[in-house]
């Protein structure tokens, strides 16, 4: 139990909805009326949920963190942007990895490198983890979602006003996780290909995501690497090797990576506060308390945090996706209002 592994840290003061032992879909309702209006909800559930319970939050007038994806459609994301701004809350999604030191300096150096190329990403997990995601894995979600969420939308904030997607295609692999799920319908990896349009020149550029829950138990829980390259230079990112290994007796061995979390205890307590995966909600709970306090608004943080009104790419992109997915690979072409930098996607349509 948490409370066995660090001292300080007493899990007896949680209350939960419903009780433990207890299984209640709507007890997300009563958990919202728990709370008052500028308080946080950090919602971390299935992906088909997200949205029934965001809205719920939002307007009882809660600030809201939502676990990538924030939604699984482009319309439900674009109603939730409205109901933040309506209710004059902060609406940002988890995504940690815009606090990774390495992705970060990255992402500074990718802005200066000219208009894009070529990008290409893979993330997978362990076979093992279907059966960890037996209740909902290919019923609520797919692994696009649940994975490729993490780099595309990566790629999206380097390239923010720089270029934007215009057309999505998907491909799949299948056969281990039918298996593994008692014949649920779903695939094993998944890549989507997106042509994105550069500003600058007008030239185009294409990026690859890859995202995989049937790899091999390795030195890692999580593979991910990826590969940018602009017309004046190229970066290249391997997040799962930091050059920091462990051997133990006992133990598999394995490549660490602290900088993300760190579960260990430092003289028996907890000790993970500097690790990005805890900054990501720091980072949001002091922006809910700027905005509590008057000294900013929510718009304020537009650019400064994955808010929900700046992603918008990002849904589209893995709706499209999963959509093009379903039409056989057909490809879809993304739909703006206008040629500004910053607009974000209103809808989509297939392309014969």
């Amino acid at each position: 139990a948490l409370g066995e592994v660090y001292e300080g840290i007493d899990p007896s003061v949680i209350e939960t909805w419903p009780k433990d032992g207890v299984v209640d879909p709507a007890a997300y309702k009563d958990a919202a009326a728990a709370f008052k209006p500028g308080d946080l909800a950090i919602i971390f559930t299935p992906d088909d949920t997200h949205y029934d319970i965001a809205m719920a939050c939002i307007e009882r007038g809660l600030h809201v963190m939502i676990t990538k994806p924030p939604v699984k459609s482009l319309k439900q994301h674009l109603e939730l942007v409205e109901a933040a701004k309506k209710h004059n809350v902060l609406c940002v999604a988890e995504l940690h990895k815009r606090f990774d030191p390495i992705y970060l300096d990255a992402r500074d150096r990718i802005r200066s490198l000219g208009p894009f190329s070529y990008f290409w990403a893979y993330m997978s997990q362990p076979k093992s983890q279907l059966d960890t995601f037996k209740a909902w894995a290919g019923k609520s979600s797919d692994i696009s979602y649940y994975l490729n969420s993490h780099h595309i939308d990566y790629h999206e904030w380097c390239l923010h006003g720089k270029a934007r997607p215009v057309r999505v295609t998907a491909h799949s692999s299948t056969g281990v996780a039918k298996e593994k799920l008692d014949g649920v319908e779903t695939e094993d990896t998944i890549t989507i290909v997106v042509d994105w349009k550069n500003f600058e020149d007008g030239s185009v550029g294409h990026g690859v995501y890859t995202s995989s829950w049937v790899a091999a138990k390795a030195d890692v829980h999580s593979q991910q690497r990826w590969f940018y390259m602009g017309q004046k230079g190229e970066v290249t990112v391997d997040q799962a090797h930091r050059g920091y290994t462990v051997a133990q007796d006992g133990v598999p061995f394995a490549s660490v990576n602290p900088l993300f979390w760190k579960p260990t205890p430092s003289e028996g307590r907890f000790a993970a506060q500097r690790t990005y995966g805890y900054i990501s909600f720091e980072e949001t709970v002091d922006a809910v308390a700027q905005v509590n306090s008057g000294k900013k608004s929510a718009a304020d943080y537009d650019g400064l945090l994955p808010t929900i009104g700046t992603i918008a790419g990002t849904t589209a992109i893995l709706e499209a996706g999963r959509r093009s997915l379903d039409a056989g690979g057909r490809p879809f072409e993304l739909l703006y209002e206008g040629d500004g930098r910053f607009e974000t996607p209103i809808g989509m349509r297939p392309q014969a």
